[in-house]
């Protein structure tokens, strides 16, 4: 054994500078989250031409939509767990490979049956995906910069969103078929699987699972070529321990976990409806409250442009200050922003209130979903994040019909007090029973009891 091979993965990650390393995941992930998030919006701006084309109503859409997002609670759960079983690398491509060829398969179908089926089959592979890559990034970006990078690959990804908004505004006009090119452009995410080759396993997963051979080869590529560019690299810290896995999926419902997954998934269900609740509905909401067609769509491809600046944000501040007051403040003023929307008239206050909201969900977004895997430890990293975030998709699935529920009972406006109420339920659960994670390894947070009781 090599001097250097006396220390955990987890301490020789840690000591590795930023380098061109970190950076091809950081575009790589960006490229996957690139068409996951568009094609997690792309129906919201076919649903308009969908809705004139087949002749739904209000309720069939919104049975659409919960199915997504059980197709999400599904997702999330099994690609979690498929995660933490074959490795972090070959679960992203499978997942991506997934939700790419269901996208397309959203082009061919004929029929309100068939579009329920493909788009439940579609938000399987999404949500999976996005749980497996925020994983990935917790146990490959050191403590100090996991925020950082999470922000700058949810910033790459989120130019899916107004990039698919204008692409949905130029071709759903087209022919009354012509939203069906929509999901033909999201299906181009199958290209990440030539791309993944350039990935490393996580070699905390590798260490945490015995194959301790494929742990120091994934680390000694990694610490050759960044002791290329940057030189020697800094000395590790002190050996720790390096323990079986002794963690199992059922830890998730004992101890001091049990009380993070309470409160995560608390957490999650709120933001996940109070999110959808926005987004989902802005142009068929707009339709419904007498704007045209193209106006909607035109001012929801706007609003949509706040998504990049948001994520920005969250990347610049991140690892800045602690991220549960982060989360609690960003989330309160999302709150405020959606609730002034919703009682918004003009155009200029529509569109700005609009604007608002849009980046402050995506502020919010990394944030959550960089603290999120940070209550686990490796064996249960990923299924405890799809644990959580796919009970947040599970509750969607009635968020669709609270929605419409709101909206036929009680006019446009309550829409968007019910989203507020959302955001403010979300504060008051991180900022009152949050873990405090700033800069602290992913074994410190996750390994030692106390911090999980510390708020």
């Amino acid at each position: 054994m090599t001097e250097i091979a006396r220390y955990s993965a987890a301490a020789r990650l840690e000591r590795i500078p930023i380098s061109s390393f970190q950076r091809q995941i950081m575009w790589i992930l960006g490229f996957a989250f690139f068409f996951e998030l568009g094609d997690v919006n792309t129906f919201s701006y076919a649903v308009p031409a969908i809705l004139s084309q087949w002749h739904l109503s209000i309720s069939e859409i919104s049975f659409i939509v919960s199915a997504t997002f059980f197709g999400m609670f599904v997702g999330a759960m099994s690609g979690g767990w498929l995660s933490d079983r074959i490795g972090r690398k070959r679960a992203l491509i499978y997942t991506t490979l997934w939700y790419s060829g269901f996208s397309l398969l959203n082009a061919l179908v004929l029929g309100r049956l068939g579009l329920l089926s493909t788009r439940l089959l579609t938000g399987m592979g999404l949500s999976a995906m996005s749980v497996i890559g925020t994983t990935y990034i917790s146990e490959m970006i050191p403590a100090t910069k996991r925020g950082t990078y999470q922000g700058l690959i949810m910033t790459i990804g989120l130019l899916g969103i107004p990039v698919t908004a204008y692409v949905a505004r130029f071709l759903i006009p087209l022919a009354p078929w012509a939203w069906r090119l929509v999901f033909v452009w999201g299906s181009a995410g199958a290209l990440f699987a030539f791309l993944a080759s350039r990935l490393e396993e996580s070699p905390r997963w590798f260490e945490k699972h015995g194959r301790m051979a494929e742990a120091e080869e994934a680390l000694s590529r990694i610490e050759e070529r960044a002791r290329a560019e940057l030189g020697e690299l800094p000395v590790p810290r002190e050996p720790a321990p390096r323990k079986a896995a002794t963690h199992t999926y059922r830890d998730l419902f004992s101890g001091v976990y049990l009380r993070q997954t309470i409160i995560l998934i608390v957490a999650w269900i709120c933001q996940t409806l109070g999110f959808y609740g926005f987004m989902a509905w802005v142009p068929t909401l707009l339709v419904s409250h007498g704007f045209s067609l193209v106006n909607s769509l035109a001012w929801s491809s706007t609003i949509s442009l706040g998504a990049v600046p948001g994520a920005l944000i969250a990347a610049l501040i991140s690892d800045s200050w602690e991220r549960k007051w982060l989360i609690t403040v960003v989330a309160l003023i999302v709150a405020a922003c959606g609730l002034t929307y919703g009682m918004s008239f003009k155009t200029t206050s529509i569109i700005t209130f609009g604007f608002l909201v849009a980046m402050f969900l995506q502020t919010f977004a990394p944030l959550m979903f960089a603290y999120t895997p940070e209550a686990y430890p490796t064996e249960i990293r990923s299924s405890g994040m799809g644990l959580v975030y796919g009970l947040g998709r599970l509750a969607n699935t009635v968020g669709p019909l609270l929605v419409a529920f709101f909206y036929s009972h009680y006019g446009y406006t309550s829409v968007f007090v019910y989203i507020a109420v959302c955001w403010v339920l979300v504060a008051v659960t991180i900022g009152g029973f949050g873990i405090r994670t700033q800069g602290r390894l992913l074994e410190q947070l996750s390994e030692d009891p106390k911090t999980l009781t510390v708020v």
